[in-house]
C-alpha cells in the first residue's frame, strides 16, 4: 500500500477520454492508497469535461474534488491550483491521457515518503527502452532539442523536464507553487528551476510512457512559446 497523497489531474477539453481516466484513477487509488484524494482541475473547457468529471467523482469511494478555472488559464495555472489545494503531505500530478501508467506511481511517491527527496519526476530520456508507443519523429526531436536548450538556459542537470508526471513534498514545495508565474506548458521548467535554486532535493526517475493522440501541444508554435518563456524565466530569476 502507498501512503496517502493528493493526485491532481489538469483537464482542458478532455471529454473524449476523461471518463476512462477517472474510472482508472479512482480504482487505482481505492486499491493502493485509499486515504488519498483526487483533485480534478477543469481549465475552462468548452466541451463536456466538467459534466463528465462531476458524474465520475460523485460515485467515487475516495475523497474527490473538482476545481473550475474560467476562463482557460493554462496548464501551469491549473496544476498549481490543484497542488495548492491538496490536503495530503505529498502531491502528484499527471496528464489526463495517462501516458505514464498509474502503476508507475510508486516510483515517485515512495522516495518522497521515505524522506529521500523533495521532488521526484518521471523521465522518458533516462531509459528510452521504457517507451512503448513513441511520439511522431518530429515531435520527439522537438522535445529533445527543447530539453537541450533548457539545460543550456537554466543549468538544470536533467534530460526530461516535460514529462507530465511529477510528485512533490508539499510542505517544502508550497512556496515554489506560490511564487511560480508561468501559466503555460513551460511551467514544469519553472517549478524545477525554482526548486533547484532553493536547494531542494530533486530526482529524475525513468518511467514507462506511451504516446497518446490528442496532445494540446503544437510542435512548432508551442515549442517556440515555451522557449521564450524559459528565456524570460532565466532572465527574471
Amino acid at each position: 500500500m502507498l501512503p496517502p497523497f493528493s493526485a491532481v489531474i489538469p483537464c482542458y477539453n478532455e471529454a473524449s477520454r476523461l471518463e476512462h481516466t477517472l474510472r482508472a484513477t479512482i480504482d487505482y487509488l481505492a486499491s493502493n492508497a485509499p486515504q488519498s484524494e483526487l483533485i480534478v482541475v477543469n481549465d475552462g473547457s468548452t466541451d463536456a469535461t466538467s459534466t463528465i468529471a462531476r458524474e465520475q467523482l460523485a460515485t467515487a469511494s475516495i475523497q474527490t474534488r473538482l476545481l473550475e478555472n474560467f476562463p482557460n488559464r493554462g496548464k501551469g495555472a491549473a496544476v498549481r491550483r490543484g497542488l495548492l489545494a491538496a490536503q495530503q503531505p505529498i502531491g502528484l500530478f499527471f496528464d489526463a491521457d495517462l501516458s505514464t501508467p498509474l502503476e508507475e506511481t510508486p516510483k515517485l511517491i515512495e522516495p518522497i515518503a521515505k524522506g529521500d527527496v523533495d521532488l521526484a519526476f518521471g523521465s522518458r530520456a533516462l531509459d528510452r527502452s521504457l517507451i512503448g508507443i513513441r511520439q511522431p519523429w518530429r515531435r520527439e526531436q522537438a522535445g529533445r532539442v527543447f530539453n537541450l536548450l533548457v539545460r543550456i538556459a537554466t543549468g538544470l542537470p536533467f534530460w526530461d523536464t516535460q514529462c507530465g508526471f511529477k510528485a512533490f513534498r508539499l510542505d517544502v514545495c508550497r512556496p515554489i507553487f506560490e511564487a511560480a508565474q508561468v501559466p503555460g506548458f513551460a511551467f514544469d521548467v519553472e517549478l524545477l528551476f525554482r526548486a533547484h535554486r532553493a536547494g531542494l532535493r530533486l530526482r529524475e526517475i525513468p518511467v514507462r510512457w506511451n504516446h497518446a493522440e490528442g496532445s494540446k501541444v503544437h510542435v512548432v508554435h508551442d515549442s517556440l512559446r515555451m522557449l521564450r518563456e524559459v528565456i524570460a524565466l532565466r532572465a527574471r530569476l
